[in-house]
């Protein structure tokens, strides 16, 4: 198939450190080219996926991020480059609003977000424009009045991740400096169960800035420690090297790549039963999910008890790449094979 992915404009492909919607889409893009299907990617100006570039593309640039104007001039370009695609997978919320794909192509529209009360009429709105994927079974059990088409998890490239050994004697929390993430539950979290935890966390806006000043600042010290915001390789050395990742989500968080992350490098996950974390840790296996500071301390505790063997498997299993990559493969055909694109029908 001749396939167009249109990235949101912010970030690269692959994102050069926080990014996970970026993350998804360069394994997909680089997946579906390894299938030996054509790929035209539309993503901001020094993406290095290898895949074919769309010309002309604009820097990247994160304190924009969300900015309407740039979105649209993104998505117009790449429309206009894709008229000869058969499928295009758009993850913006503006491209598929446009309705701007030649006729008889189907526009295929990822939700990355959360359905809540300030989504929702984007995406019943996008939903009758696209076919719509949800990546989680929670975040589709969010979707009132919304058409989905099928649900399709995240997954990553396990053999390209590092096994660690965990020997680190510490637990680590990685993900964006906001009080959703559940920073500040983790650090009480170790605190009581009397273990040395590394953070490394994204932070560039305002507002992550001062709830890392105000809220989180004053709760370093002893064992607790920032790292700063971590690249790849440095992410998955400390993911690698620690017992346990410690991800107390206070949010319905739509899926969660850095538990997958975490477990393809062999280290168990502690979180909380919100959003899609129950679908991707198996507890008492690749993690525990707990509900209360007093259960999540004795979880993390035991950690040390599970096999990273078990982790990396899941990852290489039920959240690998190829799985993705595979079931969107069969997801696209279908819509190429509905009448005029049409029907959808579910994954």
């Amino acid at each position: 198939m001749r396939i167009g992915i249109i990235a949101p404009p912010w970030l690269t492909v692959p994102p050069q450190a926080y990014g996970g919607t970026e993350a998804v889409i360069d394994s997909l893009a680089r997946g579906l080219a390894g299938l030996g299907h054509q790929v035209l990617l539309a993503a901001a100006a020094g993406s290095s996926c290898p895949v074919e570039p769309l010309p002309g593309a604009h820097p990247p640039d994160p304190a924009h991020m969300g900015r309407g104007q740039d979105e649209l001039r993104h998505v117009l370009a790449a429309y206009a480059a894709m008229e000869s695609m058969d499928v295009i997978h758009d993850h913006t919320l503006a491209g598929p609003l446009l309705r701007l794909a030649g006729p008889g192509i189907p526009v295929i529209s990822t939700a990355h977000n959360r359905f809540d009360a300030g989504t929702l009429p984007v995406y019943r709105a996008i939903g009758r424009c696209a076919s719509l994927l949800a990546i989680s079974t929670h975040q589709k059990s969010e979707a009132r009045g919304v058409e989905v088409g099928g649900v399709i998890h995240h997954g990553i490239e396990a053999a390209a991740v590092p096994l660690g050994a965990g020997a680190g004697g510490y637990a680590c929390f990685l993900g964006r400096m906001h009080p959703d993430k559940g920073v500040l539950t983790a650090i009480r979290i170790a605190r009581r169960a009397g273990v040395p935890l590394k953070i490394a966390a994204k932070m560039h806006s305002a507002g992550e800035l001062a709830y890392f000043r105000d809220v989180v600042g004053p709760e370093l010290g002893g064992h607790i420690e920032y790292v700063g915001e971590v690249g790849p390789q440095e992410k998955f050395r400390l993911l690698g090297d620690a017992f346990a990742l410690l991800n107390p989500i206070q949010w319905s968080e739509p899926f969660g790549m850095v538990m997958i992350e975490a477990m393809a490098t062999g280290t168990p996950v502690v979180s909380t039963p919100r959003g899609a974390a129950p679908e991707i840790v198996a507890d008492g296996v690749t993690g525990f999910i707990r509900d209360t500071p007093k259960s999540l301390a004795a979880a993390l505790a035991r950690c040390p008890e599970l096999r990273r063997a078990d982790c990396r498997a899941a990852t290489e299993t039920q959240f690998g790449a190829r799985r993705m990559v595979d079931e969107h493969v069969a997801f696209y055909a279908r819509r190429l094979s509905s009448k005029a694109g049409a029907d959808v029908v579910p994954v």
